[in-house]
């Protein structure tokens, strides 16, 4: 399971080489796969690849729903703007250059997973209310009210990204694995069986 990548290639690719991976290995992404970061199209290149690999998960990311928002819709852009939309652009060369089977990815990744007592999301939930009954907005954005919230869906063991750490937070209800990339930080991943925890150094 790997947190925020925003736009860091070169870091997900050394994270990726230094994952013990084997064929039968299924790998979750947390969302903020774009923005901010130097190579968002690098990254959609390098996750598509690994779809073909391996069984991923894609979580979407609020930076995802972001450049949906604009592309499909017409809305937000000076939102997307505010957060990193400038890099993202560079990378293509132009709104217009982005390919539609990045799109079309984009389109399919999903706002959470669940796998027995275990939810990927990629923001949090809002306390107590039931995973099917959660406003997909917080699912894409709550920070706070879902981090300092103590057993906040009971049934569940929740791992999360958007909200960036020094350290991979690991608590007993909840794991956050953004370690901040772009920032300079780090871009971490967890194995779930053994909760190993694997970093590569922000490298752009």
């Amino acid at each position: 399971m790997i947190g925020d990548i925003h736009g860091c290639s070169n870091s997900l690719m050394k994270l990726l080489e230094s994952l013990p991976l084997t064929a039968e290995s299924k790998l979750i992404f947390l969302g903020d796969y774009i923005d901010r970061g130097p190579d968002s199209k690098g990254v959609l290149e390098i996750l598509l690849d690994l779809s073909k690999s391996y069984e991923c998960i894609f979580i979407r990311g609020n930076h995802e729903q972001m450049l949906l928002d604009y592309i499909l819709e017409g809305e937000n852009f000076d939102l997307w703007l505010m957060n990193g939309a400038d890099a993202t652009l560079r990378s293509y060369g132009g709104i217009d250059k982005i390919p539609k089977q990045h799109i079309d990815f984009i389109q399919s990744t999903v706002l959470y997973a669940i796998k027995g007592n275990d939810l990927f999301v990629h923001a949090g939930v809002r306390p107590n209310i039931p995973i099917e009954k959660q406003n997909p907005f917080d699912l894409l954005w709550i920070r706070y009210e879902f981090i300092y919230s103590e057993a906040p869906l009971p049934s569940y063991r929740i791992f999360f990204g958007h909200t960036p750490f020094q350290e991979v937070l690991i608590m007993k209800d909840k794991i956050g694995l953004d370690t901040g990339c772009v920032y300079g930080n780090k871009l971490s991943a967890i194995a779930l069986g053994t909760m190993k925890v694997y970093s590569s150094k922000c490298g752009g």
